[in-house]
């Protein structure tokens, strides 16, 4: 059974970060509301330059790594479902070079969930065999990585 989200405070950056700006607390599909909060967060990032676009990312993922890093050892609990920064980065990822338009961000959101959720190999490993901030960040960056692959695939079949 996972600890209750109640061990997480809002007001601490640090958990506000992990949880999704509070997203990860919705009590079903926190992965999916974390996923949901990652949309306005790209269409914020979307009209940067391609470089500037991939600064932030590389700085939402690296920066994770001790956001649910701490967030996880605050609460006891290893990649607890209510941690969805990585839910953030990986959606970010999908979302690299994308055009900005409502079928494409729907499309990566649905991709990335489809990835996050299914854990195709090697993802389903990684997610079992590394641990701390790393472990919490690494599977939803790889999921991100082959939903980005798919959504240019379909950019590039439609347009």
């Amino acid at each position: 059974m996972t600890a209750p989200t109640d061990r997480f405070q809002l007001r601490n950056p640090w958990h506000f970060l992990a949880l999704g700006f509070g997203s990860g607390l919705a009590p079903k599909a926190p992965g999916t509301f974390g996923t949901v909060a990652a949309i306005p967060v790209y269409l914020l990032l979307a009209p940067l330059p391609l470089w500037a676009y991939l600064l932030a990312v590389v700085a939402v993922c690296v920066a994770g790594v001790w956001i649910c890093d701490i967030a996880a050892h605050d609460v006891g609990v290893h990649d607890h479902p209510a941690i969805v920064w990585d839910e953030i980065a990986g959606y970010l990822i999908t979302m690299i070079a994308v055009p900005l338009g409502l079928v494409w961000v729907v499309a990566g959101f649905v991709l990335f969930r489809f990835f996050d959720i299914l854990k195709p190999w090697p993802i389903r490993w990684l997610d079992r065999h590394v641990h701390g901030g790393l472990g919490i960040m690494v599977d939803d960056i790889l999921a991100g990585v082959f939903a980005l692959v798919v959504l240019h695939a379909l950019v590039w079949l439609v347009g």
